[in-house]
């Protein structure tokens, strides 16, 4: 989140954006020529050179983010627009529905999301991910 926390600013270096989120640079690299492929981030050369947001953090939606790295946002590929796979079951599977939901509710929350809002959001507690009123699904 560091080009959201800096946009306007100056650039960042690859090496000072790889050490503040813990990626190992060449990785990192990727990444980031993925990101300026969609327009999201722009690089400038030379000495005081790196990466600024090239968008607005209020103009770029999570959704548009995770679609490009993941493909899809679905969590079973019979609900899926993009890599939809036919399944026998789907007359009669009840299932199916629940996944759906999944995949319409997962669909709106990152598409109303700016990486503006994301960054001004709190950091998830590690008592959250471990609440006990959700420990009783395993897979969770």
């Amino acid at each position: 989140m560091t080009l959201v926390e800096f946009y306007g600013q100056q650039p960042i270096s690859i090496r000072e954006l790889a050490q503040r989120n813990a990626v190992p640079k060449r990785f990192l690299e990727h990444i980031m020529l993925d990101l300026k492929s969609q327009g999201w981030v722009a690089s400038l050369p030379g000495k005081s050179g790196g990466y600024i947001l090239s968008q607005r953090p209020e103009d770029i939606r999570l959704g548009q983010v995770v679609r490009h790295f993941d493909g899809l946002v679905a969590p079973i590929n019979c609900v899926s627009v993009t890599q939809y796979e036919y399944c026998n079951q789907e007359a009669v599977c009840r299932f199916r529905r629940v996944f759906l939901d999944v995949r319409n509710d997962t669909a709106r929350l990152l598409d109303s999301t700016t990486l503006l809002a994301a960054f001004r959001g709190e950091p998830v507690r590690r008592q959250e991910v471990f609440d006990d009123a959700l420990m009783g699904g395993a897979g969770i």
